[in-house]
């Protein structure tokens, strides 16, 4: 046999046992009888011992696992995994059109892609090979599972075809029904436990230590995201399709959808096809497919705005309402509890569901001693979606909504326009004092890991805490006062107060625990201010300028900074030697041309990205916003910018220009120049 021949051969075995292994491990449906199979693996292996230079890397013939890990090594995203959000009608679906179309200028394409109930995965290829898969994490970063996610049959690890040199896909790693019906009939047999739902197992396969054991478990992976510098291609279903050919696995039920009358058609189609799959769905994806379209409508600090998950009714059962139960959160934020009788539902018992606030008690009209309906929302969230009004109660009243704080007496509070009641006392409520003491020292925040939930509750009801900055005046003596804290704990708390005075500006302030500032709101803030008191002295309209920072982010921030209390804990706190202002680095400034000129850029450019764009403006003295407003000078328009932008800009008189002007603008191209008087039209006079 000469190498082409064996070349042939071993291509066609290697294929088939991959298709056989799969039918077997993770579909259950094997086509043909173990002795078969093992017949074409001896006869792959004499090939590749005659001919080891043909072997695949991912060959069957190899040890598939086997690698024991002491730890998973946590690795920050290139790319942050945001999560979707969620809709569960069509009220709200169409809302969701309406606010695309508003942006773009039209109807626009969706893909629809069905919501498979597993946990997502990312992986990084390079030369066509798989060097790294990655778990969601917190979105900014994950562990690197590499050596588990090689065992999934499906995958391949070696491409094929016209692939990128890198590339990053993101996707779902689950488990059919039958494999996993399969694997709890070989624990019942073996004397254990049967597991409760497949996407727990999945889940928890991926973090076991022996990727061989790994191997046993039949896991399943549904690509759906190409991300990469540079691509070619101008739609989403052009990645998948490209994805396709490449050997990666993607889903065959995705379809593209010409307007969001043809969105609800494939819901409705697959509402009940749903039910016919060999795999757990709990919804469909909506994805604008048009790319450029994706980079107009941008992001939130939380989800891509371009796309929402639509969740199908699940499943549902019936129990008792035994008492409504109100907590009081950090913030102040009132949430009634149902407290039920124990119902079984998707694998777990459900005590407890929330009723959310006082608006959904009275929609449902629910009463203590109602049988209510119970379901998990998204399938993972215990909520009550309706009464059984059949078996209410003559003797039932209406539900009377709390008017006053059940932990400190204050009256609560209803905002205009908001479903939620608050206790206003938030310096003096004990659940929100001991929760914002709780965040501020969360891992997070100020990482004080010495303070946990316990501690952080002692330290406030021994009056030693009344707000967060009294944990930097705290000594070894207050906690030694304390029962059961040895010198050693005691010491440990301290040294880890002292270690947070090194904790950046951005964490500092994610701390505070201001309302409806995150994380990532957080670091917008301290990156556009820089500290603490140009951010206390700064103005709704300047807040609303920065990129991502919205009205209702811009309000809760003045009225938070319009408080004498809150100024004098600030103060206290920057007394302590906390980091009130951002360590960044400084951007490098090559030009002071844009010096005095504000830009908001909007739309695709064929010559720089917009991330590339902003960085231009700002290292030559410009500035940057994420909307126009009164104080913009100029809006950079490329192809598909958002007409909402473009209708302001041209009501408030602010100069549209194209990223050939804003060249022209630097002394890039000296064959032009542009007008930089501030609010007049753009005038370009060539030599």
């Amino acid at each position: 046999m000469d190498k082409a021949q064996a070349k042939l051969q071993i291509d066609e075995l290697t294929a088939s046992l991959k298709e056989h292994n799969y039918r077997y491990y993770v579909l259950s449906e094997p086509t043909i009888t173990d002795l078969e199979f093992d017949r074409l693996l001896k006869q792959l292996e004499y090939l590749e011992s005659q001919f080891p230079e043909l072997a695949h890397a991912d060959s069957p013939t190899r040890v598939v696992g086997g690698g024991v890990l002491n730890e998973f090594q946590t690795v920050k995203h290139r790319r942050r995994m945001l999560s979707l959000g969620n809709t569960y009608n069509e009220k709200e679906l169409r809302e969701f059109d309406g606010r695309i179309q508003k942006a773009i200028g039209g109807e626009t394409e969706y893909v629809c892609e069905l919501k498979i109930d597993g946990l997502a995965i990312s992986l990084f290829y390079e030369d066509g090979k798989l060097i790294q898969a990655v778990t969601r994490g917190d979105g900014v970063q994950g562990d690197d599972v590499t050596a588990n996610v090689r065992t999934i049959r499906s995958l391949n690890a070696e491409l094929h075809g016209n692939f990128p040199a890198e590339f990053e896909i993101r996707g779902e790693i689950f488990m059919h029904r039958k494999g996993f019906e399969k694997l709890n009939r070989d624990r019942i047999f073996a004397g254990e436990t049967a597991y409760a739902n497949p996407r727990n197992v999945a889940s928890g396969s991926l973090k076991l230590k022996d990727s061989a054991e790994v191997a046993k478990r039949p896991l399943d992976i549904t690509l759906y995201h190409v991300l990469g510098d540079n691509l070619s291609y101008k739609t989403h279903a052009e990645c998948i399709e490209a994805a396709q050919s490449w050997g990666l696995k993607t889903a065959d039920t995705t379809e593209v959808c010409r307007g969001i009358d043809e969105v609800l058609q494939f819901l409705e189609k697959w509402d009940k096809k749903r039910h016919d799959l060999g795999f757990d769905t709990d919804g469909v994806v909506i994805k604008v497919n048009s790319l450029a379209q994706q980079e107009e409508l941008g992001y939130t600090a939380k989800v891509p705005r371009w796309a929402i998950a639509y969740k199908f009714q699940t499943e549902s059962a019936t129990t008792r309402l035994l008492d409504i139960t109100y907590q009081v959160g950090r913030t102040g934020a009132i949430t009634p509890v149902a407290e039920l009788e124990p119902v079984f539902i998707m694998g777990t018992t459900v005590k407890r569901a929330s009723l959310h606030n006082a608006n959904e008690i009275e929609r449902l009209d629910v009463r203590v001693g109602d049988m209510v309906f119970v379901e998990k929302g998204g399938e993972i969230i215990p909520k009550i979606t309706g009464v059984d009004f059949s078996q209410r109660s003559e003797s039932s009243r209406p539900t009377q909504y709390i008017n006053h704080c059940p932990e400190c007496g204050t009256a609560l509070v209803r905002k205009e326009g908001e479903a939620q009641h608050y206790c206003p006392n938030e310096d003096g409520c004990a659940p929100q004092v001991i929760g914002k003491i709780e965040h501020f020292v969360a891992r997070k925040a100020m990482n004080i890991d010495s303070i946990g939930s316990e501690m952080a509750k002692t330290l406030y009801q021994q009056a030693l805490v009344k707000d967060i900055s009294d944990l930097y005046t705290l000594n070894i003596e207050d906690l030694l006062n304390l029962e059961r804290m040895g010198e050693k704990s005691a010491r440990n708390i301290i040294d880890g107060i002292q270690q947070s005075k090194n904790v950046p500006f951005e964490r500092v302030l994610f701390g505070m625990g201001i309302r409806h500032i995150g994380e990532t709101v957080a670091k917008k803030l301290a990156q556009a201010l820089g500290n603490i008191d140009t951010l206390m002295t700064a103005d709704k309209e300047t807040l609303v300028g920065i990129d991502e920072i919205g009205e209702v982010i811009a309000d809760s921030l003045v009225s938070y900074f319009s408080e004498p209390e809150h100024r004098q804990l600030v103060e206290r706190l920057k007394a302590a030697g906390l980091q009130m202002q951002s360590q960044q680095k400084e951007q490098i400034q090559t030009g002071t041309s844009l010096s005095g000129f504000t830009f908001v850029i909007s739309g695709v450019f064929s010559s720089m990205s917009r991330d590339e764009a902003k960085e231009l403006i700002e290292s030559n003295g410009g500035k940057c916003s994420g909307s126009v407003s009164s104080k913009t000078d100029y809006l950079l328009a490329g192809e598909g910018m958002g007409p909402a932008k473009l209708e302001k800009a041209t009501q408030l008189g602010v100069k549209i220009i194209t990223e050939e002007e804003l060249m022209n603008m630097l002394g890039e191209t000296p064959a032009a120049k542009i007008s930089t008087e501030p609010n007049k039209p753009a005038q370009t006079t060539l030599f």
